[in-house]
């Protein structure tokens, strides 16, 4: 199939399909015409990779993760990819407690007020509606 083809299978434009090639995420070969032709099972990479992206890993990251997916002879040990995606996970968790303690906290001065140097300082009181 061709990178338009796809694209429209995938709902990825064509930019970011090359983008995934020259990241070594997606393969194609080259037509004696210059076109580029993906294989059939390039719509669940595309879909998989962007999972991945998703999810918030890097091109770096998902190149490795793919040949463990894709059962190929990974460069690494796919346990080794599995823990580093794991730590991602874990940092996101660290990044989604620290938010709820940042907004609860705010959520307690916007309630009930804090104090200053300069003395107490209160929420703007809303209008009844």
């Amino acid at each position: 199939m061709r990178i338009g083809e796809l694209s429209k299978a995938t709902g990825v434009s064509s930019r970011a399909l090359r983008y995934y090639e020259e990241q070594g995420l997606l393969r194609s070969e080259r037509r004696p015409n210059g076109y580029r032709e993906y294989p059939p099972e390039s719509v669940e990479v595309v879909a998989f990779v962007q999972d991945l992206f998703h999810a918030g890993l890097s091109s770096d990251v998902v190149r490795d993760v793919l040949p463990c997916a894709q059962n190929e002879h990974p460069r690494g040990d796919c346990a080794a990819l599995l823990a580093r995606v794991q730590k991602v996970r874990d940092e996101l968790l660290r990044q989604e407690q620290q938010i709820a303690e940042r907004r609860r906290r705010l959520d307690a001065y916007l309630a009930e007020g804090y104090e200053t140097p300069s003395g107490r300082l209160t929420a703007p009181q809303r209008a009844a509606g």
